[in-house]
């Protein structure tokens, strides 16, 4: 499996993202503003598919097959891209507020915590459909490691489109996301310019 060595805070400066966005706390440190170079058309646009990939933790080749899935469906491709990607099981559990970054959420699916509807669902890129429960799993609920979860995420705002228990620690899909709910900052438009190349 391919695993990405670069440092978090270092990505995130190269691509001109706030570790917030991560759910990183911290703010970059860099003692001087670097004065942005000019980027050709084409580099905006790659660099838009890279700050998506990074901000959802997936590679090229399941990236592309989102694009193509999105192409398919009705309405907006950009669009329906965001809302395939910000329905993934891992990127659900880390706005529910059960994990600090989307990287740990997806190793909260890896290690089989959460079920959907009951069933346990170990694959992070699970799409989650309107009226999925997802909830972590009883053995796991009790363990300190979600207490110190829960304290850390405690101010985190869950969107509309999840109606969230929080004392059970499970959640109700109530309906998909739109592009306005999904505060990435991330211009999807350059993403679909590039791949229509």
């Amino acid at each position: 499996m391919a695993v990405d060595r670069v440092p978090v805070l270092k990505r995130c400066a190269k691509l001109g993202i706030e570790p917030a966005v991560l759910g990183i706390g911290k703010k970059s440190n860099r003692r001087k503003e670097v004065k942005p170079k000019k980027l050709s058309e084409y580099a905006m646009q790659l660099r838009e598919k890279q700050k998506a990939k990074f901000i959802y933790g997936v590679l090229e080749k399941p990236f592309r097959n989102y694009f193509a899935k999105a192409e398919r469906m009705s309405g907006k491709s950009g669009e329906n891209l965001m809302i395939l990607l910000e329905r993934r099981l891992d990127n659900v559990i880390f706005r529910m507020g059960l994990a600090r970054t989307r990287r740990e959420a997806r190793q909260i699916v890896g290690h089989k915590h959460v079920s959907v509807n009951g069933k346990t669902v170990f694959i992070p890129s699970y799409s989650v459909k309107i009226g999925d429960v997802v909830e972590i799993r009883e053995k796991a609920k009790e363990t300190k490691r979600y207490k110190e979860i829960i304290e850390k995420c405690e101010g985190r705002i869950t969107p509309d489109w999840i109606e969230k228990d929080a004392s059970g620690m499970k959640a109700t899909i109530k309906a998909y996301p739109t592009r306005s709910e999904i505060e990435i900052p991330v211009d999807e438009m350059l993403i679909v310019e590039l791949y229509s190349k």
